[in-house]
């Protein structure tokens, strides 16, 4: 089975670090960011099953990075982090298309569990996805030796 490849995005190293390290021993594939515009730079070259977002970056709001994610790359599931929780903070995000707002210090086992429903749910959509598609091309090729 081919690991999940997941981006961090925060400007806070130490927070980067010790995400990446969770993930990592999960098994996930894991990349950092430390800006928007690094994220974006690392997003046109890289898909990612799922993105870890601060609210508050050094070059922009986590909830422009996420429309931006979202215009760019749809089917990347992207869950905001903040330590600065505030039901505007959560109502836009959710407006912005995340998938999920996790509050820092983020639990272990709560990130952990949040990720894992995601990915599953986004493994299900392929799979709904895949099968459509083989539906659509054997119908296809029915209709052409008609």
């Amino acid at each position: 089975m081919e690991k999940k490849k997941i981006l961090v995005v925060d400007d806070d190293k130490s927070l980067l670090k010790s995400l990446s390290e969770i993930l990592h021993r999960e098994g996930y594939d894991v990349d950092t960011a430390e800006t928007g515009q690094d994220a974006m730079a690392k997003s046109k070259t890289q898909f990612y099953n799922l993105a870890l977002i601060d609210i508050r970056l050094p070059d922009m709001e986590g909830t422009e990075l996420l429309q931006l994610k979202d215009d760019h790359i749809p089917r990347t599931i992207k869950i905001m982090i903040t330590g600065y929780p505030s039901t505007e903070n959560a109502v836009k995000s959710l407006n912005s298309r995340a998938d999920a707002y996790l509050v820092k210090p983020v639990n272990t086992q709560e990130l952990l569990k949040v990720v894992e429903e995601k990915l599953i749910e986004q493994s299900e959509s392929d799979k709904v996805t895949e099968e459509k598609v083989a539906q659509w091309i054997e119908t296809r090729a029915r209709k052409l030796e008609i």
